[in-house]
Formats: structure tokens, sequence, C-alpha cells
């Protein structure tokens, strides 16, 4: 089984319904809508390697690994906010489970979609 695969089924498990729709899976992807308006699209290349973005109305934020951002607390870790200013990763840890990564962030986007973004604005 495909760890999108995997993922998908433990989104829909947990949050069932809090999802629009089941989650979609794509050749690299899984696209999780959540019913507050969020579209979560989940790339993991392999568990300490992943691309998490999401849209919300006209913002869009990501969470990734990309080892581009040295001077970050959470390197290689970090959050792309909706305004476009890179900080350290507030939710994931690339020493944690995928599944666990992903639930901790699906509960933040429902709680706050921007995560905090708007507040510091």
């Amino acid at each position: 089984m495909s760890l999108n695969l995997e993922l998908g089924s433990a989104i829909e498990a947990a949050f069932g319904d809090d999802l629009e729709c089941p989650a979609e899976q794509k050749q690299d992807a899984l696209v999780i809508r959540l019913k507050n308006g969020v579209t979560l699209e989940v790339r993991y290349a392999a568990p300490d390697a992943y691309s998490l973005r999401w849209a919300y109305g006209d913002a869009e934020s990501t969470i990734d690994t990309a080892p581009l951002h040295p001077g970050l607390a959470t390197f290689p870790n970090h959050f792309h906010d909706a305004f476009g200013r890179v900080v350290a990763d507030p939710i994931t840890r690339p020493n944690a489970p995928p599944q666990d990564n992903l639930q901790k962030v699906v509960r933040a986007l429902l709680d706050d979609p921007l995560l905090g973004a708007g507040d510091t604005a």
C-alpha cells in the first residue's frame, strides 16, 4: 500500500465529518478538501521529506522540508505563510510519523486556516 493511500485512509478515519469529500489520490499527491474551504495538497517523498501546501480563498501557504533556510530553529522544515514570509514550522517534525504530522496539520487548519498569519500582518 502506498503512503498516500495510508494517509488518505487515516485522515478519512480521523476527520471524516470535517471533509468536503473523500481524499483524492493523484499520481504524486493526496488532495484533502475540508468543509471550512481549505484545500490541502500533500506530497511525501519520504517520511522526512514532504510538502504540505494549502489554499484558503486567495491565501496560499506551505510547510515543507526543502533544506533552504538553515537559520530557522526548525531547519529543515519551515512554514511559508500566506504573506510570503518564511518562518519556523509551528506544527510538523521530520522525525514524526507522516500520519501524525498530517493529522496535526489538518487539526490546525480546521482551527485556523491561516495558522495565525492574519494576526501578525
